[in-house]
């Protein structure tokens, strides 16, 4: 098989939005004749989602647990079922998204041109989802790296004239993006099948202690440590209602930034990047690690005086200490 495609739904958060993303997502398939989509509903309790789904576009594969696993746990899921079907390319997608009805065969064009590409990246936009919008206002571009294991979304909040379209992505946002699966299946891809609690399943291809936030910048640094190339597809366009951005530049945008986000994702937020740092902390050089500490120093003082309810993600953190790969 070509292509899968998966997308995660949950309760009333998603269901708004799914009159929208889905039509969008079959009219940028009508090219396709080889794919399969898949949906994983993280509700709970909660039936929206999949009785829309199931009424309106019953070729969807449906999966669950009856719990909310999180993001890194459903779609490592939905990626082994894709396997099953020796498929090419799995899309990682949003429902919160619009896709342009060029989009997924742009994407898709720019990973069979070179196979070298672990994955690639649409040049994602500001959907104004309460307007039914769309705009030119860059969501990401795909994701960037700095000194310090700092990631961040290539042209973010800026107005797209085309100046991130050569960008140096490491790999896509978790927003959207395509994986090739021999990549995220490929021996030089850590994580693979080397936790115990895996139970027969291939591997983890996004870190299932990231239950969300960061999981896709962790992946994408993994495939290119291990080699494999990413790339923007700026002709692949989807328009994205983010609720969450990653950090802003600037002091009071930053502050702007921190109040828009609830309590439960900034504490994601944190536990994330602190596993990061653990994970990769003998791969970083000298200057890499200074940088590393000053952020690690910041984030503790800024919690200590501004979110003290933060620090008990340090406590979260060493009780999975033991479970962190490290590099």
């Amino acid at each position: 098989m070509k292509l899968a495609i998966g997308f995660i739904t949950y309760r009333e958060h998603t269901a708004k939005y799914l009159p929208y993303f889905l039509p969008s997502l079959f009219k940028a398939l009508a090219g396709e004749r080889d794919y399969k989509i898949f949906c994983w509903d993280n509700s709970e309790d909660n039936r929206s989602n999949v009785e829309f789904i199931s009424t309106n576009f019953p070729e969807i594969k449906i999966m669950k647990s009856g719990e909310n696993i999180g993001f890194a746990a459903a779609f490592n899921r939905m990626i082994d079922e894709a396997q099953k079907l020796d498929t090419e390319y799995f899309l990682v997608i949003n429902p919160d998204t619009i896709l342009e009805p060029e989009a997924v065969k742009k994407l898709i064009e720019v990973m069979d041109k070179d196979k070298s590409l672990g994955s690639a990246s649409p040049k994602i936009l500001k959907w104004d989802f309460l307007e039914n919008k769309k705009t030119n206002i860059i969501d990401t571009c795909g994701i960037g790296l700095k000194t310090g294991l700092r990631f961040f979304d290539f042209g973010q909040g800026q107005i797209d004239k085309g100046q991130c379209d050569g960008a140096n992505i490491i790999g896509p946002d978790g927003a959207a993006g395509i994986y090739r699966i021999s990549a995220l299946t490929s021996p030089l891809t850590p994580l693979l099948a080397r936790r115990g609690e895996l139970k027969g399943r291939s591997g983890q291809y996004f870190d299932e202690l990231m239950f969300m936030y960061k999981e896709d910048c962790d992946l994408a640094y993994r495939l290119y440590l291990a080699g494999f190339k990413a790339k923007l597809a700026p002709e692949a366009i989807i328009y994205h209602d983010r609720t969450v951005a990653r950090a802003k530049k600037g002091f009071l945008a930053f502050f702007r930034g921190r109040g828009a986000k609830s309590e439960q994702v900034k504490k994601w937020s944190f536990l994330n990047q602190h596993i990061i740092f653990l994970k990769y902390w003998r791969l970083q050089g000298f200057f890499s690690k200074i940088v590393i500490i000053l952020r690690i120093l910041a984030m503790f003082i800024f919690a200590l005086l501004f979110e003290q309810y933060l620090l008990g993600q340090y406590g979260k953190l060493k009780l999975i200490k033991e479970k962190i790969d490290k590099f």
